[in-house]
């Protein structure tokens, strides 16, 4: 690896099936992390999901939002708060706040559309 300057003013953000906007920062080419900048709008939630093989690391810059994680109760977070979903895990982030929830996501290993699963689809939107 080389050292490396990513701007973030270079980033395109993307409205994802999910209901949230992703720009992805920076994917290794050893397949060993991604990293990505979410933006949730107020009042939404994202779609409930896993991934299989993959740890999530959210790290929140602005907002606030609920996450609410499976096996764990509900629980309010702010910018400073990281959220450590482990692999298999189902989650979902609802923006309670009146501005954009925003946070970066960190996949080890790098995130890949075939590691996700919708769970919505699986358990009538319930984690």
């Amino acid at each position: 690896m080389k050292p490396t300057i990513i701007k973030a003013n270079s980033l395109n953000m993307t409205l994802t099936p999910e209901r949230c906007y992703i720009a992805e920062n920076y994917s290794s080419n050893d397949g060993k992390v991604s990293i990505a900048i979410a933006t949730v709008k107020p009042g939404i939630t994202t779609v409930a999901h896993h991934l299989k093989g993959i740890e999530e690391i959210y790290i929140i810059t602005q907002g606030t939002g609920l996450i609410d994680i499976k096996n764990m109760e509900p629980t309010q977070v702010t910018v400073g708060d990281v959220i450590i979903i482990p692999d298999g895990t189902s989650q979902r982030i609802t923006n309670i706040d009146n501005c954009d929830l925003v946070f970066y996501c960190v996949c080890t290993p790098k995130f890949t559309q075939e590691q996700y699963f919708n769970d919505e689809k699986q358990t009538n939107n319930t984690l």
